[in-house]
């Protein structure tokens, strides 16, 4: 066979390499993309919502998986893992929010370290739901946010070697160090202005209840 024989072989396979890589490109946009919208939406309790979305990122992950087997590495490209960590994010939310339980990685089909990375992106996304409670007086469900912050902070620092392994993993939970302890102080300040409220409310009823005796 001919060198140009041989190297046209070669050129007609990285044809192919392109066409599959571009293809991975625009599924794992697309699947970052609506694990972003499951997750408004499991803000806005939409649930159903969001799981369908989440069912349509699942079907685009199968599709990964079938696309790439000739071509491995694609899987342990940048954009890939960031769909895997956003769909994390987006299924540990959803679970913990409808459900109050976390998801097994191994369910998801995911990489371990994409699952613990998008977990600890989930503290974010508690913040903004315990923000959102307190605007609506709903200190309970913030103060149960705030016990799940801590609770995952606590979990994925306590990972020893792993949490030195995992790249990117110490730089997340010093954002999620802060992150928590913002919405400790807004949930405690929360709390003590309620509790007063109820105080006043009930003084203000026993004054009433005097005067008309």
């Amino acid at each position: 066979m001919s060198l140009k024989t041989l190297l046209g072989k070669i050129q007609e396979e990285l044809g192919k390499r392109e066409t599959v890589h571009d293809n991975v490109q625009r599924d794992m946009r697309r699947a970052t993309r609506l694990s972003k919208q499951a997750i408004l939406f499991t803000h806005q309790e939409r649930f159903a919502d969001a799981e369908k979305l989440l069912r349509e990122v699942e079907e685009l992950f199968t599709k990964l998986r079938k696309v790439t087997k000739n071509y491995p590495d694609m899987i342990y490209s940048g954009i890939v893992d960031a769909a895997f960590q956003e769909y994390a994010e987006a299924q540990t939310l959803l679970h913990l929010v409808e459900e109050d339980r976390f998801i097994d990685p191994e369910k998801l089909g995911i990489p371990a370290i994409s699952y613990v990375l998008g977990l600890a992106d989930v503290i974010g996304e508690l913040r903004r739901r315990a923000l959102d409670s307190l605007r609506k007086g709903d200190v309970k469900t913030a103060e149960k946010c705030l016990q799940t912050m801590e609770q995952i902070y606590v979990e994925l620092i306590s990972m020893d070697e792993a949490y030195m392994l995992v790249p990117g993993l110490r730089r997340k939970s010093d954002i999620a160090r802060h992150i928590i302890e913002t919405t400790r102080g807004d949930v405690t300040i929360e709390a003590r202005r309620s509790s007063l409220e109820e105080c006043m409310k009930n003084l203000e009823k026993i004054v009433k209840s005097k005067k008309k005796r």
